[in-house]
């Protein structure tokens, strides 16, 4: 089907892709050609769309959903994201998702975050799409951001539907039970966040890739919808094969080089 159709959060194995070529940090040396070609881009696009992963996140020392820091006590993310696992055990999920919260709250912004902030700043028309749940974009400067997968510092009550912000209670007015406001894996997006992903991506001149491991649908499926494609990662992914430039290296690195 269309990637319109694919409104929930699954994961999918790696597709074959060619392999980004390995560069020497881009600290001291912006003159390698990927770099001048993206910046090109860059400077010549009216509109630029961004799809941010959990690598940006990682950078400012949030643990990703994959990797050696993944687990949390002896579980998996996996094992805790799903509609089941708070069906089950409401409380051990919740007790996770407020272990991430104070995680979050106590991290900063880091430089690639600052970047994208600039850059929305320097582009006519910029759109932030991100996968990630916290708030670091908005904390950077970034004001037109299209959370994906929701945000942790939100609740959703069960019973009633409504939303609230900010310190959790134990129940909702209604009397409700209350679960973290996030997307959580096998659920769909919310309502008109991907149609307007979608549109971003469609009517961009530019997209940028950025962190992200190209494994969750559908956002990964907005890398085939886009005219010009630049991902930015530490290595390769299952997008690679989509893009026209890739730049290999951590994005608090690149992004800002990419303004200079």
């Amino acid at each position: 089907g269309s990637p319109s159709s694919l409104n929930s959060m699954v994961c999918r194995p790696p597709t074959s892709h060619r392999q980004a070529a390995r560069r020497p940090p881009l600290t001291e040396n912006l003159r390698y050609p990927e770099v001048v070609q993206a910046r090109k881009w860059l400077k010549q696009a009216r509109s630029v769309a961004v799809l941010t992963g959990a690598g940006v996140s990682a950078e400012s020392g949030i643990p990703t959903f994959r990797g050696n820091n993944s687990l949390w006590r002896q579980f998996r993310a996996e094992q805790l994201a799903t509609p089941q696992a708070f069906a089950q055990n409401p409380e051990l999920v919740w007790e996770w998702y407020d272990w991430r919260r104070e995680l979050i709250a106590a991290a900063q912004p880091n430089a690639g975050h600052f970047a994208l902030a600039d850059m929305e700043r320097q582009v006519p028309h910029f759109i932030l799409i991100t996968q990630n749940v916290d708030d670091l974009h908005e904390r950077a400067g970034t004001r037109n951001v299209l959370h994906l997968h929701g945000s942790i510092f939100t609740q959703r009550c069960l019973r009633c539907s409504r939303q609230s912000t900010g310190p959790r209670p134990a129940n909702c007015q209604c009397g409700g039970t209350l679960r973290p406001g996030v997307v959580w894996f096998g659920e769909a997006l919310p309502p008109g966040i991907w149609e307007a992903a979608e549109n971003a991506v469609r009517s961009s001149d530019l997209l940028l890739v950025v962190g992200t491991s190209g494994l969750v649908y559908p956002a990964a499926a907005l890398a085939s919808l886009a005219t010009r494609v630049v991902e930015i990662n530490s290595t390769a992914t299952a997008l690679s094969h989509y893009m026209d430039e890739i730049l290999e290296g951590p994005s608090g690195e690149i992004l800002p080089r990419l303004l200079a």
